[in-house]
């Protein structure tokens, strides 16, 4: 699998920016949450999304042992090393040790990435020691063509 643009899906998530935080929503400058935010990006970059996203609870990752967020990106990303993290990648993250990954974002540059934020909307932030420490899993777009 190829790797997508880098540049294309940083622009992509970029034109995001400023949307506000909805649980469960998908459009851009109306309203999305993290899942939503690169369900959007998808759409943008690819057209239909690759498969149905079932309702979710807010507390859906605090217990479990299963990886669903990293599953379904498995089928249609390239999962690469942490350590091989490079702009335009999804990250996703723990929110607590322990429990399964259940945030995202799309990263920027190799220090900043975008996320949804329930008190924030869709901004661009420092992907600092405390984003990191939480950092599960790194997917790479796959390539349009």
């Amino acid at each position: 699998m190829i790797a997508a643009d880098p540049e294309r899906v940083i622009a992509t998530a970029r034109s995001w920016l400023g949307t506000p935080y909805h649980d469960q929503a998908s459009v851009r400058g109306a309203g999305c949450d993290c899942l939503g935010l690169v369900r959007g990006v998808w759409r943008e970059l690819y057209g239909p999304e690759p498969m149905p996203i079932s309702p979710y609870s807010r507390d859906w990752g605090e217990t479990g042992t299963r990886e669903p967020l990293a599953e379904a990106a498995r089928v249609v990303m390239l999962e690469i090393p942490m350590a091989d993290l490079t702009p335009s990648a999804l990250l996703l993250f723990r929110m607590r040790t322990g429990a399964v990954a259940k945030h995202c974002g799309i990263a920027t540059t190799p220090d900043r990435f975008i996320h949804a934020y329930e008190r924030s909307g869709v901004v661009e932030v420092p992907l600092d020691a405390g984003w990191r420490r939480r950092l599960a899993f790194v997917f790479l777009f796959p390539s349009a063509s």
